[in-house]
């Protein structure tokens, strides 16, 4: 089935602990079957550019690649580029 091919991905720059990280997946799971979720630690060796980016940040958020938010999910914002790029993939 080639459905999950096509899903949008939501790029989750964090670190451990991060309470606004957590906060922000719960206000993301209603939608967590439109879209792969990939988390990127940033304190890992091989994420030192996004740390040097983002250590002040987290969490940020980027889909398909493309900078969406950072520190809290604007949810209207949110849908407004999931639904903008769930159109151009269909």
């Amino acid at each position: 089935c080639s459905a999950g091919a096509n899903k949008p991905v939501l790029t989750l720059f964090t670190k451990k602990p991060c309470p606004l990280c957590d906060e922000a997946k719960e206000v993301l799971e209603p939608y967590k079957r439109r879209f792969i979720l990939q988390e990127v630690d940033i304190t890992l060796p091989e994420n030192s550019a996004w740390y040097e980016k983002y250590k002040y940040d987290i969490p940020v958020f980027h889909l398909n690649g493309k900078f969406l938010m950072k520190h809290r999910v604007d949810i209207q914002q949110f849908e407004d580029r999931l639904r903008k790029v769930e159109l151009q993939s269909d």
